[in-house]
């Protein structure tokens, strides 16, 4: 009997069932297929991040800000290595912070404010809770890291200063980035240290650099355990560039010590190219208390000390500028051919105008604008006031930069004031353009305001017979991505007075110093020739201001030196010893003798009596009571 042969495909019935067998198949691959592009395509990127914290974790680095040299070569700002705690939220357990708080000794507040400040950005970008600490805690925190996480120790530059005294308000300082300024500059991230003040600011993005990326394997704690991929993926960071700066550093030093204990400026200029060789104000403050660990209540202590350390009396100080303001008013005269080198006023002591009569400092009889400037005379002034007017006041007092702002590369620069027909009705109404106020404004007085950068523009531009150089105090960045040293460009324009006006004046400035009869003879040099001039600035709140502005070699000078003394009385007293020595440091400082300088103060009936003086104390004061007679 044979047997009957059995179709294996039989088994698996019929075709009907083969095809929902393999729709079944196609189903459920198309459901792996699905959700496989669903992770990977539509929620990848929040996949990723996750992963990517848990498992690779990306490490900012902090590039070194960029050096500082003087006009010598000589290293002035530059860098150290620091440490700086770091916490990344996502990873931070809060119910740590009280033993974090006793670890690095700083308040359970302080990290808890730190953090609520930050809330607002990714939970993956981490917060700075320390800067500069100490090496015992550094530690501290390795030793215990299994039990801080989120918690990092990272090295980040530190700011160092190469000088005797300051210069904190034209080098400025750096701080981490605030809250407001990360809302205002987008390319910023919290923890960034940029440049608040002074140079630090205006060249901060050449300064700050570009910081780099790490990308390293961490565990379940967020903490590194190897580099990811070899560093292959790690991005350097690049240093900032370094910069060249005008400033000559022994003389912005010895700048320093003259101004101690006073409130006023010194500004010292190249006037053959707008360089500034020194920028002094006082008082000031230490920009190493803002490099590392920042007191929290330094800023407060700084903003309410009366004498307002912060205010940069150079750049934004506003003052009368007294009779350095008669150059101006005898070369809008000249050069508008209301007078000539040999025109004559007479000078009885005194000049009626209306129903006032306005002093002078003397009788000086008939008298030329080479004379008056030597002796000072108010009453010739107060006629060239009268006879220049209040256009020709606006014309000249904006060709020399007064009223508006010499554009130096400092932040928050003031632009003085310089009284115009508009400006003066608009405050008095009509009529307050009358033309008396120009008695007052031939002599520097009433509403006229400089500050004691614009002072030493001013100068300059007589010095070097019309040319108005932008004062600046960096001449040239060196870019490291490059290699090259590239030169910053300033503006410069030729002023449209005769060069033999500007002669005459230099004459008469010359006499200040060197003739009989001059009000600066005190700032006499054997071997160099001096201009200058004396001027006091009338402040109703208290003694007047005293300033000294001088420019040497009378030729081809190299130097312009602007001097405010605050509350100093008259010039000679304080502003003009100052500009002296720093004279004999700039032309010999190989025999200028820093030990001895004479630092002046300002002479009162509780002063020391003449013998007990020194001889230079001596001089200066004999030199001052001759300028107070002659004023």
């Amino acid at each position: 009997m044979m047997k009957s042969s059995i179709n294996i495909t039989d088994s698996f019935g019929s075709s009907s069932i083969r095809k929902t067998f393999k729709l079944a198949i196609i189903l459920v691959a198309g459901i792996f297929i699905f959700r496989l592009a669903q992770l990977q395509l539509l929620q990848g990127s929040k996949y990723l991040d996750v992963s990517q914290t848990q498992a690779i974790k990306q490490i900012r680095i902090a590039p070194f800000r960029g050096n500082m040299f003087d006009r010598n070569g000589l290293l002035i700002v530059h860098n150290e290595p620091s440490f700086s705690i770091i916490i990344t939220p996502y990873e931070f357990d809060r119910d740590i912070i009280p033993y974090l708080s006793k670890l690095i000794g700083i308040s359970e507040e302080e990290i808890i404010s730190t953090l609520e400040k930050n809330k607002n950005y990714s939970p993956f970008e981490p917060v700075k809770i320390m800067k500069d600490v100490p090496f015992e805690i550094v530690s501290k925190i390795e030793e215990n890291s299994d039990e801080l996480p989120g918690v990092e120790v990272i090295i980040e530059p530190k700011r160092l200063y190469e000088f005797d005294g300051n210069m904190a308000h034209l080098l400025g300082y750096t701080r981490e980035v605030t809250r407001a300024q990360l809302e205002k500059h987008r390319y910023l991230r919290p923890g960034d240290i940029i440049g608040q003040s002074g140079i630090e600011q205006t060249y901060d993005a050449f300064l700050r650099g570009r910081q780099g990326i790490q990308f390293v394997a961490v565990n379940k704690f967020g903490q590194r355990v190897a580099s990811f991929d070899n560093g292959k993926q790690d991005i350097a960071p690049n240093n900032g560039f370094d910069l060249y700066t005008t400033l000559d550093i022994k003389l912005q030093e010895l700048a320093e010590k003259l101004l101690e204990g006073k409130r006023g400026a010194v500004v010292a200029l190249d006037p053959q190219n707008g360089e500034i060789l020194a920028l002094a104000s006082k008082p000031d403050y230490d920009p190493r208390a803002f490099s590392g660990r920042v007191p929290a209540d330094l800023y407060k202590q700084l903003s309410e000390d009366p004498w307002s350390p912060l205010l940069h009396r150079a750049i934004q100080s506003q003052y009368p500028p007294g009779s350095t303001w008669k150059m101006l008013v005898a070369i809008a005269a000249l050069n508008e051919g209301i007078i000539d080198e040999n025109t004559t006023i007479y000078c009885p002591g005194s000049f009626t105008f209306g129903n006032r009569s306005f002093k002078c400092h003397g009788a000086h009889g008939a008298i030329n604008v080479r004379s008056a400037i030597k002796s000072s005379c108010n009453v010739y002034f107060y006629q060239l006031g009268l006879k220049i007017g209040m256009e020709n006041l606006e014309k000249y007092g904006k060709m020399f930069g007064f009223g508006q702002k010499t554009f130096i590369d400092l932040p928050n620069e003031k632009t003085g004031r310089l009284p115009t027909v508009e400006w003066l009705e608009k405050v008095y109404g009509k009529g307050g353009a009358s033309r008396g106020r120009m008695v007052n404004y031939g002599i520097g007085q009433g509403e006229i305001l400089v500050t004691p950068l614009q002072m030493a523009a001013y100068t300059a531009a007589i010095a070097n017979e019309g040319t108005y150089y932008q004062p600046h105090l960096v001449r040239a960045i060196s870019n490291n991505i490059s290699n090259k040293v590239e030169p910053v460009a300033f503006s410069s324009r030729k002023l449209p007075i005769d060069k033999g006006i500007f002669k005459i004046i230099k004459d008469g400035m010359f006499d200040v110093v060197n003739a009989p009869g001059g009000t600066a003879s005190y700032a006499r040099m054997t071997s160099v020739e001096v201009c200058g001039k004396t001027g006091t600035a009338q402040n109703p709140h208290g003694k007047d201001h005293a300033w000294f502005v001088c420019f040497a070699p009378k030729e081809n000078p190299r130097i312009v030196l602007a001097v405010l003394a605050e509350n100093s009385g008259f010039g000679g007293a304080v502003a003009a010893p100052i500009a002296k020595q720093l004279l004999e440091a700039f032309f010999h400082p190989e025999t200028f003798d820093r030990n001895k300088i004479y630092v002046p103060k300002e002479p009162s009936q509780e002063d020391t009596t003449p013998d007990e003086e020194s001889e230079v104390e001596s001089e200066f004061r004999q030199a001052a009571l001759r300028e107070e007679i002659n004023y």
